[in-house]
């Protein structure tokens, strides 16, 4: 997508003021009010794209429990039937995602099996930039979110995207947005403008680049406020469990009704990394995660957006086939994700990894590209017509959506 070399060189001026920016959270220009906004979209529709860092273990989260290669491959670690919950005949949840079997079973949950992509990285840092910009060992610089973003939105939509972390996810780089950032909202404050934000519109007339930097300051204070008002004013009386993640900080957001549709945030800090004494670990980080989206998704009924709102949710990469000799996990390939929502036609998808068929590296070896699952979200969720626009190729989608 070609822009003008006005607006490339006022965005070049925005970065070169790195510690502004990072201040400001890197704030979307604001224009009009809320309602204004809301009124303006074509679609309600919300994608909320949550992120397991570290790379969780999806065969000891969906397992296959009639699979007598399971248990060869993890003679320790692997998860017994009677310790399970049951989802089916052939597999059972971890016995801590309570929360997830009641969505699973009231068919607002898909489970994609054997998701990766070529040439599998097992670095923390080089996947997770692969899944954040969906173009593996490619070294683009923009993430599918904010690329999303600059094919679904307006180049003035207000706050197109927020990423709730303490820094930018490169997954809301985008070309022609500038992303909401903030880790606490309560504490969401703009700092240390570099210019007077006051000054009039006459006065910046004859300096493009300013005007605009002007323009994201202003809206930075105006939603900085925004932000701390819908996070004071929320009141849920829905349970997020111990670690509710920063779910309840979407939520507060989504009831204030601001005119967001593309959320981001993640379960930090590489915390499903297990490499040893898996078990406990694993099964407490599970019990967070659980916990805390199925809240998230009883807050959306509670708000009346529950038929607006989807979540999808991944994990760099998966973790070996085999335990290791500290009862833990190294480094995968092929996992599992999720897509929750009313939206979604429940069930599974995609083709489960064969475990007595491991590449040369004794991993699994992927069935589904997880630009098939971007795809179907793109286009059959969010409406956007050409997914292609956003991940530069085509791939065949998976029929998760009703």
């Amino acid at each position: 997508m070609r822009h003008t070399d006005i607006f490339d060189t006022q965005r070049r001026n925005l970065l070169r003021l790195g510690a502004f920016g990072s201040a400001y959270g890197l704030m979307a220009p604001f224009l009009g009010g809320f309602a204004a906004a809301r009124e303006s979209l074509a679609d309600n529709r919300i994608l909320v794209v949550l992120e397991l860092s570290g790379g969780n273990d999806g065969l000891n989260t969906v397992v296959p429990f009639r699979n007598d290669a399971y248990y060869k491959l993890r003679p320790t670690i692997g998860l017994k039937k009677n310790d399970l919950r049951m989802i089916d005949a052939e597999y059972g949840l971890n016995s801590n995602m309570a929360g997830m079997v009641k969505l699973y079973k009231d068919g607002r949950m898909a489970i994609i099996h054997g998701v990766g992509y070529p040439q599998p990285s097992f670095s923390h840092f080089n996947s997770m930039a692969y899944w954040h910009t969906a173009e593996p060992n490619s070294g683009a610089t923009f993430g599918w979110v904010g690329r999303l973003a600059d094919v679904l939105l307006e180049k003035n939509a207000p706050y197109p995207i927020v990423n709730v972390d303490a820094t930018q996810s490169l997954a809301v780089r985008s070309r022609r947005h500038v992303p909401v950032v903030f880790d606490d909202p309560a504490r969401f404050v703009p700092k240390g403008a570099p210019f007077d934000v006051s000054e009039s519109a006459s006065d910046a007339a004859g300096n493009t680049s300013q005007a605009f930097l002007r323009d994201v300051a202003r809206s930075a204070k105006e939603a900085s406020v925004k932000v701390r008002d819908a996070w004071q004013n929320y009141k849920s009386p829905i349970d997020y469990g111990l670690v509710s993640l920063d779910l309840p900080k979407v939520a507060s957001l989504i009831e204030a009704r601001m005119p967001t549709r593309l959320y981001y945030t993640s379960f930090r800090n590489n915390a499903f990394d297990t490499h040893v004494q898996q078990g406990n670990l694993h099964s407490r980080l599970l019990t967070y995660f659980s916990d805390a989206l199925y809240a998230f998704m009883q807050d959306m009924e509670r708000i009346g957006r529950a038929d607006d709102v989807m979540v999808l949710v991944f994990s760099e990469f998966g973790r070996r086939a085999a335990e290791n000799s500290n009862r833990g996990t190294d480094h995968g390939t092929a996992n599992v994700m999720f897509a929750v929502g009313k939206g979604i036609k429940g069930g599974h998808y995609g083709a489960p990894p064969d475990l007595t068929k491991l590449d040369e590296t004794d991993n699994l070896i992927y069935t589904t590209d997880f630009r098939q699952v971007l795809a179907s979200v793109i286009e059959d969720w969010l409406k956007c017509p050409n997914a292609q626009d956003v991940l530069n190729e085509k791939f065949e989608k998976i029929g998760v959506f009703g």
